[in-house]
């Protein structure tokens, strides 16, 4: 029987990420996301808002752009898988954690509060109005539609060899 492990997770960063590198010098970046949804408590009829924490970690080139780009507050997609893994606390006692292993991940929202000041940045991130157009560009008519390629003919199949062993 086939299974199915996957994991996808729209929320936004709880805190900044935690980078690490492992010895051979592959990053490791983990962070944590907040989901949210409302349900209404049937005694009272309020609405409430019920927040869920996820632990997400990242390895390889996605944990270096997670660490470059990501901050407390980021919006994210991250699609991945359920990973259970068993430590030993402080105390001696053996526990179970449950994390999401990204495979992969999508920034959300705008450019600005983005790390990585690139010097670039005109203040115009993605949320902001494109600048303006000069008047004569504006009144230009649009262009005239390509001409439609013309269709190739059928093939002929008489002429083709018939050595198909099937």
């Amino acid at each position: 029987m086939a299974s199915v492990n996957k994991v996808i997770i729209v929320g936004n960063l709880g805190r900044d990420p935690e980078i690490r590198y492992m010895p051979s010098g592959d990053a490791i970046a983990n962070i944590a996301v907040a989901t949210s949804y409302k349900s209404k408590d049937k005694n009272t009829g309020e609405q409430k808002e019920l927040t869920e924490w996820h632990r997400i970690s990242f390895f390889g080139r996605l944990a270096e752009i997670v660490g470059q780009y990501l901050k407390k507050g980021s919006s994210v997609y991250v699609e991945g898988r359920l990973q259970t893994r068993k430590y030993t606390d402080k105390d001696g006692v053996e526990k179970y954690a449950t994390d999401i292993v990204a495979e992969n991940m999508q920034m959300l929202g705008g450019r600005q509060g983005m790390g990585g000041d690139s010097g670039m940045d005109d203040g115009s991130g993605y949320d902001s109005a494109p600048p303006s157009r000069p008047q004569a560009q504006q009144r230009q008519a649009p262009p005239a539609p390509a001409a439609r390629p013309q269709p190739k003919p059928a093939p002929n199949f008489s002429d083709m060899d018939d050595d198909i062993p099937f």
